[in-house]
Parts: C-alpha cells; sequence; structure tokens
C-alpha cells in the first residue's frame, strides 16, 4: 500500500491514497493554517471509524440481519505530551434495522474490536479502546 501527502500552502496538505482518492488536511489558523480541512490526527479516527464500520456491517449482512443505517460516534483523548498519541478511544455504533438480534451485533462489534479491525487494533497498542452499541428498530 502506498501514499502519497503534498504540501500546499501554509500548514495545508493533500493526501492521496493509492486507489486515487484525495483527501485535504490543514491545520487551525492559530498553528498557521487556514482550517480548510481535517486535521491529521482527525483523519486517523475517521479511518479507525470507517474500519469497523464497514466490518461490523459486513458482518450483520452475513448474518442475514436487515440493517437500514448505522453510523459511529467517536470520542478520544490524547496524552497531554508530545508525541500527543491518543490514550482513550470510545467507539459507539448506533444501528438501525428490521428486528435486529442483539446478540449477532454484539459477536459483530467484538469480530471487529478482536479480529477485523486493523485500525482499531493498531490504535489499541498506544490507547485504550473501547466498544458499546445501540439498536433501534
Amino acid at each position: 500500500m502506498k501514499a502519497i501527502v503534498k504540501w500546499i500552502d501554509n500548514m495545508m496538505i493533500v493526501g492521496e491514497s493509492a486507489s486515487g482518492h484525495a483527501v485535504i488536511m490543514d491545520s487551525p489558523e492559530e498553528l498557521g493554517g487556514k482550517n480548510l480541512g481535517a486535521r491529521p490526527m482527525e483523519m486517523l479516527l475517521l479511518g479507525m471509524g470507517g474500519c469497523t464500520t464497514i466490518d461490523v456491517i459486513s458482518t450483520l449482512k452475513k448474518m442475514r440481519e436487515e440493517v437500514r443505517d448505522c453510523h459511529v460516534e467517536i470520542t478520544a483523548k490524547r496524552a497531554d505530551e508530545h508525541p500527543k498519541v491518543f490514550t482513550d478511544i470510545h467507539i459507539h455504533f448506533v444501528i438501525k434495522g428490521n428486528n435486529l438480534n442483539e446478540k449477532k451485533v454484539v459477536k459483530a462489534v467484538s469480530l471487529s474490536a478482536d479480529k477485523y479491525c486493523s485500525a482499531s487494533i493498531m490504535l489499541g497498542k498506544t490507547a485504550i479502546v473501547t466498544h458499546d452499541f445501540e439498536v433501534h428498530e
């Protein structure tokens, strides 16, 4: 896997993935940026959220669950000192569907957390990563 990150101006950078997709990242004005994109550390959380969401939805579909909607709310804390790594990350799934089996949701979230989500498992090397969920009809 490869990626290219190019400095554009001030503190704005553009990242391009191997699949050809681009994303703008920037810093806040007080750090020399123009606040025109997500922060690089925010991108880590977004990537983790995307990774685990894909895992959970894919697993629930394989279990023949009727998922209509899913979003993930992530809260994180960082160390006060450099390097300011994530120390605590909480992932809260909100899943909507028809007659969802909560035991299957528990299984899908657990499989993502413990086996499939490379991003959250990697971030779990420096942070305490916790998960929970709520199910709505």
